[in-house]
């Protein structure tokens, strides 16, 4: 059996577990571990090399990406500054100069 965690909401040590739930007897607290657990590890997006993006980080486009509505793709070797990271699958907001905003795969740039 693992570890029994303290209550997120009020720390206590005397939390048990009830179903799938964990319940603190002292704020009458109910949560999932599991969701708390993900909530810490938060948002983990990697570029294609391995490397770990940040908000605010710069990254290049490893190759050309056609867009749709545009006559011509983002090409490689475009440099996209200031990136946000979002959910999903599409998971790197950003605005590209020529292109306006768009949302890119983490998959096809690399970290500059």
């Amino acid at each position: 059996m693992s570890e029994i965690q303290p209550c997120p909401k009020c720390g206590s040590q005397f939390a048990y577990p009830m179903d799938l739930l964990m319940v603190c007897p002292e704020c009458n607290h109910e949560w999932n571990p599991e969701e708390v657990a993900a909530e810490e590890a938060g948002l983990v997006v990697l570029d294609s090399n391995g490397n770990r993006l940040h908000d605010g980080d710069s990254v290049v486009v490893i190759k050309n990406l056609p867009v749709k509505g545009a006559p011509q793709p983002i090409k490689a070797g475009t440099k996209v500054k200031n990136i946000r990271l979002v959910e999903g699958d599409h998971n790197i907001d950003c605005k590209i100069d020529g292109f306006g905003s768009m949302a890119l795969k983490s998959e096809f740039v690399k970290k500059a």
